[in-house]
């Protein structure tokens, strides 16, 4: 049995005062593709936001990455979140700087400080995403698709346990999407497990997986078939 990297019994999630989900049950083991889906206004992003710690989790049990989210202290998150890689829609790369130097920045923010090592660990990941050609560009010279796959790879520089993806193929062409999509699969085949979250059904039909589902306040299984 692989490890789970995310374990949810009887769950709360709250936005403010306001119960956004309850009972939440989930569990995602090591290298798994899950996705996510829901509505605007669900929950997918509250429970996205819970699982980084961004909102608390309340009442129940919750495992993160090894981490324990009900007895998790302020000084703990960023070593939770140094075990996640985040990636959004909106990209949120460092448009004054190279590729390359958005990612020393990230790397030098979470403790690495020998230069070789970030050097070596930026074209490890530039590999990865297949960029390494572009790491001294700009991010306004790069394509969507381009700019997507960075921060993909400034996601992973950390060697997550856990990549969440919030709508990443959101800003992008259809082309573009199945070749971000073939990147994230490829990246959960190497043992990271990603939890993704999309409205975008052609996507899942098209790279099925298992589906969860924020409905009515609750997470529901929904195996690999939509309904």
């Amino acid at each position: 049995m692989s490890e789970a990297v995310v374990s949810l019994s009887d769950i709360s999630v709250f936005q403010k005062k306001n119960l956004v989900l309850a009972n939440v049950h989930l569990q995602i083991q090591q290298g798994e593709f899950v996705y996510l889906i829901g509505r605007t206004g669900s929950g997918k992003s509250s429970l996205l936001k819970m699982l980084y710690a961004e909102l608390p989790a309340l009442d129940g049990t919750a495992a993160v990455a090894g981490f324990d989210l009900r007895s998790l202290k302020a000084s703990q998150v960023p070593y939770l979140r140094r075990r996640l890689g985040i990636v959004f829609q909106d990209f949120q790369l460092l448009f004054d700087r190279t590729v390359s130097d958005n990612l020393a920045f990230v790397l030098k923010a979470t403790g690495w400080k020998d230069k070789s090592e970030i050097e070596e660990r930026i074209l490890e990941v530039l590999d990865e995403v297949g960029l390494r050609a572009k790491r001294n560009k700009m991010p306004h010279q790069l394509s969507g698709g381009e700019q997507q796959r960075v921060a993909i790879a400034r996601a992973l520089l950390n060697k997550p346990v856990l990549i969440l993806a919030d709508e990443p193929t959101g800003n992008l062409d259809p082309e573009t999407s199945n070749e971000i999509m073939r990147l994230l699969f490829s990246i959960s085949e190497s043992g990271q497990a990603v939890l993704m979250a999309t409205h975008n059904y052609n996507l899942i039909h098209k790279f099925p997986s298992r589906i969860i589902k924020c409905e009515e306040g609750a997470v529901i299984s929904s195996g690999n078939q939509l309904d």
